[in-house]
């Protein structure tokens, strides 16, 4: 089983500032997944949640927050645990599954922290899987290593809205053969529901031999915790090679900084309305006033980044499926494409850089996530609608 941890609100919180790195730009705010903490500590929540390795056992789901982190802006935990529950209380109704172990989707700020949340509201009755699907965020289901694990089926797949009152809830039960299917069907619900929903799915139980089992990528939320609590201690800032050095350290990938304190200049960002997803360009220059500039690099995002290429270069700098990591020696922190952390960046009522610098770390996939079938193939899709027909970085 490997060891067993105990993680508080200060983990939590840890959790939340390592996934703002590590998640490639995405898996929700990193504002909002602090101002979620703060709200469970003013709920007087001080429990523990057991974290651990997944027994093959026990009945578990994927558990996340599906979207726009735009469309969720401002979410605050009342919405969240609201999602959870309905969520859960819809599985439990139509599929008969009681789940007593949830596993994060990917790693991001929210969606790290939903299935904590999910087993704090529990009070005890269920634990979190120490693992994720990606070892990143990801724009769609496809792209996780739960999509080729041949015995575990991505359905019934579950969302259901964040209403106060369960007998006012929107839901959806989804049936479909792939992580592709239930992800088009998804998109469809998320715009009747506002751009944002829980999600339940991928069910492990006793009718698949629980085969949650060695399909998930083990000990990341630990690495994104003990991430976390180095940046939270560091007394200054710490440096943009320490922190790739860290990660490197944590995940056992290879990771390095491609550059260093530059200013974000511009910003464009939309969302769409048949996938609910948020797509963008962000510009990166080496001078605060981009008339200075002497180096520009452009990162595409879907929700998480994609792809960054330097305006002097043939090549791209990144490509996914390999993380293009945020990270500022201003704040000592990283942060996502959510307007809200952008905005600590970039200035956008005024179009320019807040002078505050910001990192961009290269993390190399982890090999299970670029092993599994088709997940290469779904990214280099998504780029290929990007623009981008050029080659898929090695393993």
């Amino acid at each position: 089983m490997g060891n067993v941890y105990s993680y508080g609100l200060s983990d939590f919180q840890a959790i939340a500032t390592g996934a703002a790195v590590l998640a490639s730009g995405g898996g929700g705010s990193y504002s909002d997944a602090c101002a979620l903490v703060q709200e469970l500590a003013g709920q007087g929540f001080s429990g523990q949640v057991t974290v651990q390795d997944y027994d093959g056992a026990t009945p578990a789901c994927v558990l996340a927050i599906m979207g726009s982190p735009d469309a969720a802006s401002s979410l605050d935990l009342a919405a969240v645990q609201n999602a959870i529950s309905n969520t859960l209380a819809v599985q439990q109704a139509y599929t008969g599954l009681q789940v007593g172990a949830l596993i994060p989707v990917e790693i991001g700020p929210i969606n790290s922290l939903v299935p904590l949340i999910g087993a704090a509201m529990s009070g005890g009755s269920v634990w979190v899987v120490n693992g994720d699907g990606a070892g990143r965020a990801v724009p769609e289901l496809p792209q996780t290593t739960f999509a080729g694990t041949a015995a575990l089926a991505p359905s019934p797949a579950v969302l259901a809205s964040d209403a106060a009152n369960p007998a006012a809830a929107q839901y959806a039960v989804l049936g479909a053969a792939t992580a592709a299917g239930i992800e088009t069907l998804a998109g469809g619900v998320l715009g009747e529901f506002g751009g944002y929903s829980g999600i339940a799915m991928w069910p492990s139980n006793a009718g698949n031999q629980f085969a949650l089992s060695g399909g998930y990528l083990p000990g990341t939320l630990e690495q994104a915790r003990l991430l976390g609590l180095q940046l939270l201690q560091a007394v200054t800032p710490l440096s943009t090679a320490a922190v790739a050095g860290s990660i490197q350290a944590l995940t056992g990938r290879a990771a390095r900084a491609v550059v260093t304190n530059f200013f974000i200049t511009a910003v464009s960002q939309s969302t769409s309305s048949a996938s609910s997803l948020d797509s963008g360009i962000i510009r990166l220059d080496n001078a605060q006033d981009p008339g200075q500039s002497t180096e520009t690099h452009y990162l595409y995002n879907l929700n998480e980044n994609l792809i960054m290429y330097s305006a002097s270069s043939t090549s791209p700098d990144i490509v996914a499926p390999d993380s293009i990591c945020y990270y500022s020696e201003s704040t000592g922190r990283g942060f996502s494409n959510a307007t809200d952390d952008l905005a600590v960046y970039f200035d956008a009522a005024a179009g320019r850089s807040t002078g505050r610098q910001v990192s961009v770390i290269s993390v190399q996939t982890a090999p299970q996530l670029y092993n599994t079938p088709g997940v290469v193939a779904s990214f280099a899709g998504l780029l290929r609608n990007m623009g981008y027909a050029g080659g898929m970085p090695p393993g």
